[in-house]
């Protein structure tokens, strides 16, 4: 399987790498073991010959019309944490140069992938329109309202859809380069995730940082901060959008943009949150949990426990 790992100025050290290391373990331990999996012919390329990462080591890069064409591009993420920073970069002229390149590749029959802000580029070169789509956590908000012919499901790892493949946070090249590997072998998968001391994870929203996210709208950032101070008493819309000088409607076309939720299941996923913290940091009995966030008893709360563990190994099977 002939794999294009496409390296932009300011490349992610770590997203370059670790894509790189995680398929080049995958052909050693297959040799070594006498495993039979198709070997990963694995080039870093570049739309410009100077190439340095975001730490100023130069990448040794082949041009992109070297030698035959992928079957898989990689895009590792740019280095770029927040939207003043990478908004710009997106159009500079080595990245239109590389959306070219994407789309003549993918026209040829080549999939496409990547990982945290490297799906910015897949999503501003048209190829994820219509298709499912993950990034990383922080920037959901600005995918949504960039792209909205992407269907975003920023709560997962990774999306398979069509002939694209997207991952999200800056671990999750690690589970982007894996998954490629269980699409040819799965035992070998296994193996490698075992020698990297890999341990499964079912959803990024563990990690993310929902007040963090919620700065993208002003309002939606009061509305959190609202929610988070009423989190143990009951909580109605109504209630919400008086205190906050605003319609329901504006309310929950505000929250959808930002997160692509009702404010009934934003205000249950904070619920969830801080029980799951709660159960973690305290050793209060679940119904005494499920007070503090505001539920009458522990059968409502035991039951989204569930049904969010549920989810999650729901996606790790479809990654």
């Amino acid at each position: 399987m002939r794999i294009f790992i496409l390296a932009l100025e300011g490349v992610f050290d770590t997203g370059l790498t670790t894509v790189f290391d995680s398929l080049s373990m995958a052909n050693g331990l297959a040799s070594t073991l006498g495993i039979a999996a198709e070997t990963f012919d694995i080039r870093i390329v570049g739309v410009r010959p100077q190439v340095r990462t975001a730490m100023g080591m130069q990448v040794p890069v082949c041009e992109i019309h070297d030698g035959p064409a992928p079957d898989w591009v990689v895009v590792p993420a740019l280095n770029h944490m927040n939207a003043e920073a990478l908004l710009p970069v997106l159009g500079r002229d080595d990245v239109i140069d590389a959306m070219a390149a994407l789309r003549t590749w993918h026209n040829a029959g080549a999939s496409v992938a990547a990982a945290c802000t490297g799906t910015f580029v897949l999503a501003e070169s048209g190829l994820l329109n219509g298709h499912a789509a993950t990034t990383t956590w922080w920037l959901s908000a600005l995918f949504r309202q960039r792209y909205p012919q992407v269907h975003l499901d920023a709560h997962r790892i990774i999306v398979p859809s069509g002939g694209a493949l997207t991952a999200g946070a800056a671990l999750s090249h690690l589970d982007l380069a894996l998954c490629l590997i269980r699409n040819s072998n799965p035992e070998l998968a296994t193996l490698v995730a075992q020698y990297l001391v890999y341990d499964t994870r079912l959803s990024q929203s563990v990690y993310a940082i929902s007040d963090h996210i919620a700065h993208a709208d002003p309002l939606v950032e009061r509305f959190d901060r609202w929610v988070r101070e009423h989190l143990g008493m009951p909580i109605s819309l109504d209630d919400a959008a008086d205190a906050l000088a605003t319609s329901k409607r504006t309310l929950t076309r505000r929250l959808n943009a930002v997160f692509g939720k009702t404010p009934v299941e934003y205000i249950q996923d904070l619920r969830v949150e801080r029980a799951v913290h709660l159960l973690r940091t305290s050793k209060l009995a679940v119904d005494r949990i499920a007070e503090q966030v505001g539920y009458a008893d522990g059968v409502t709360l035991r039951t989204l426990l569930r049904r969010r563990i549920g989810k999650g190994i729901r996606e790790l099977r479809a990654a």
